[in-house]
């Protein structure tokens, strides 16, 4: 007999939980479309080649590759050693890649600069694990069109609008700029060919550390002095005195001579979100050694963190090459995506019930016409109506209700109208 469990990695929800998750939804919706943002939304699948064009990062290998229609037996035989042959199609393994061929497509009919809004299920051949699945749902913002700090500034600030709403305050942004990263490695003398595996060590400092980062990048075969400048920068003396965010603390984190461009940049982000925030402590925290994995981002890079958890709730960044390998010519873009399924696990239950919505618990014997006329009367007048029959464990039906969202009930007899029905409170 065949299995009735979802496929590994993927997950069904029962109607609490699917409630539950809609409201949350529901909430980040509202706060980006407050925020100026406007919804879109893309095919679930993309061109083989276009989620395989280099700029999906290890997230390529990790594709669900769609079969070529009407192949025989010779053909799939033939082209066993070459996806490209076999496949024309492929499930996105994120909205990134989608936008920037929606914007591509679109853009003529778009403002000069467009803020975007997505929200879907993506898919990754991921190894199923706790907290990580092969479907799972993205929330989005971008910016696409605008090269300054704004674009920046708006992500953040509407990110951590929405993490308040959300009941989660107490957000803030870790953030760097890949320009740093590449400066500064070229800074150590670290070769551009061995760039990109020095960079995946780097980004094992919070699990390794100093000494750990280090042995890993001569294990590595790094360029030896370029090793030894790196290492002796990271145990550098250094004072424990708090800086706020700002060209101070970012200045303060970098070698000597970072370019003034760059930092400029990330100033003027802070100085717009401190504006936004109403003043007082800046909620950004410039970390040299904040990576992000994914190839394409060319500048700014961020992640959202709360202090009730170890790890982050979301990231993005600025991605400036990626349209222009569709539209021909480079259009400024950034984005922030907010980790829903980490994050719905934060969110309270406090407003999981919904404020008008009633079982009618009616006997057997009660006429159908009767019973449709009741509910329909109670749904008019904007209320969530469940009918269920009358049974021996009556507790456990109404804290099923109960469980579900439902807020009140009535019992209903034979010939009973409206206004002789008395609701109860489900508590």
């Amino acid at each position: 007999m065949a299995s009735v469990n979802p496929p590994r990695g993927m997950r069904d929800f029962l109607p609490a939980e699917k409630a539950r998750r809609e409201r949350v939804l529901a909430v980040i919706r509202e706060r980006y479309r407050a925020h100026g943002f406007d919804e879109i939304e893309t095919p679930v699948v993309e061109d083989y080649d276009r989620l395989h064009a280099g700029i999906g990062g290890d997230n390529e290998k990790l594709a669900y590759n769609v079969l070529k229609r009407g192949l025989d037996a010779d053909a799939i035989r033939a082209g066993a050693d070459d996806p490209r042959a076999l496949s024309d199609l492929g499930l996105r393994y994120d909205l990134t890649v989608p936008l920037a061929r929606f914007y591509a497509s679109h853009r003529a009919e778009l403002p000069s600069v467009f803020h975007a809004i997505q929200i879907a299920p993506v898919w990754r051949a991921e190894r199923p694990q706790k907290g990580r699945y092969r479907q799972f749902m993205q929330c989005d913002i971008d910016v696409i069109g605008d090269a300054g700090p704004r674009a920046e500034a708006e992500l953040i600030v509407a990110t951590l609008d929405t993490l308040d709403a959300l009941g989660l305050e107490g957000g803030s942004v870790r953030i760097n700029d890949r320009r740093v990263l590449e400066w500064m490695l070229d800074t150590f003398g670290f070769a551009p060919d061995e760039r990109a595996g020095v960079l995946i060590t780097i980004d094992k400092l919070d699990k390794i550390g100093v000494d750990g980062v280090v042995a890993e990048l001569r294990e590595r075969g790094a360029t030896p002095p370029a090793v030894d400048a790196f290492e002796r920068f990271l145990k550098r003396p250094q004072t424990r005195e708090f800086w706020p965010y700002g060209e101070r603390q970012i200045r303060k984190a970098l070698p000597e001579g970072a370019p003034d461009d760059v930092v400029s940049h990330l100033v003027g982000i802070g100085e717009a979100v401190a504006a936004a925030r109403g003043g007082g402590d800046i909620p950004l925290v410039f970390d040299a050694f904040l990576v992000r994995g994914m190839g394409y981002y060319t500048g700014t890079i961020f992640e959202l963190a709360h202090p009730s958890v170890t790890y982050s709730l979301g990231g993005g960044g600025r991605y400036d090459g990626m349209i222009g390998r569709f539209l021909g010519q480079d259009v400024p873009a950034v984005g922030f995506s907010i980790g829903f399924e980490r994050i719905v696990d934060l969110v309270e239950a406090k407003a999981d019930a919904d404020e008008r919505a009633i079982v009618l618990v009616h006997d057997r014997d009660v006429p159908l016409a009767e019973l449709l006329a009741l509910k329909n009367a109670f749904v008019a007048d904007g209320v969530r109506v469940r009918l269920e029959q009358r049974t021996k464990n009556l507790k456990g039906l109404l804290d099923r209700a109960a469980a579900d969202g439902y807020t009140a009930f009535a019992t209903v007899a034979a010939g009973a109208a409206l206004e002789e029905l008395e609701v109860k409170p489900l508590s």
